[in-house]
């Protein structure tokens, strides 16, 4: 079993092999970070950003939750987006949702959870949406990927409908905006061929999706 003391001696060696491969790498994280990306994803163990992508420290700027939702009465993830898109000046944000993820699994039945069906309530809406869709798919794994797939669309458009982004395209601001799912079971990434650079890709890309 694996405790915090584990964690440290880990750090400790992580720290002491960036330092024989890069001396200065810890001196230049000081003084500045010029990450490029914004990956807003899912808070399930299993998916770990910077790793999956192969970026280090000060590449990736990152926010997760459960389901990797963007919600506009949620101040963290719009902090995050603006912090990103107006000081870092990122040039792309990457939602990534998960295959097999617990959050929309949770979503996608009647069972109550407790409070985290608070949070889920934007994704039993959207389940209601593509009702007819999902209830096409027989294989109930089959219906909860295809529900992952579904949010992580929805969320593009949620980050590009935020005054924030919309603002940037609006004074010229190189921005785009994609849609990306992971697979677990392969550890790879899927291009969900969802990318948006404009007010008018995001308008044209507005058109629901509905079964």
């Amino acid at each position: 079993m694996k405790t915090v003391k584990t964690l440290f001696e880990n750090n400790r060696r992580w720290a002491a092999k960036a330092v024989r491969r890069t001396p200065d790498f810890f001196t230049r994280l000081v003084h500045k970070q010029t990450p490029q990306f914004l990956w807003i994803g899912c808070a399930d163990s299993r998916v770990p950003a910077e790793a999956i992508v192969g970026l280090l420290p000060g590449e990736l700027f990152v926010h997760r939750n459960v389901a990797n939702q963007v919600i506009h009465t949620d101040v963290n993830c719009l902090a995050v987006l603006q912090y990103a898109v107006d000081v870092l000046r990122v040039r792309h944000v990457i939602v990534c949702g998960h295959y097999a993820c617990g959050g929309v699994k949770a979503a996608l039945d009647h069972a109550a959870h407790g409070l985290i069906d608070n949070w889920l309530h934007p994704i039993r809406q959207m389940r209601e949406r593509h009702r007819r869709e999902l209830a096409g798919i027989a294989d109930h794994a089959a219906r909860v990927d295809r529900l992952c797939e579904i949010n992580v669309r929805e969320q593009v458009q949620h980050v590009a409908g935020t005054t924030i982004v919309r603002d940037a395209w609006s004074r010229g601001q190189a921005l785009t905006v994609h849609g990306w799912i992971y697979g677990i079971q392969n550890g790879r990434l899927k291009d969900m061929k969802l990318s948006l650079a404009s007010i008018a890709e995001a308008e044209a890309a507005r058109a629901p999706r509905r079964r």
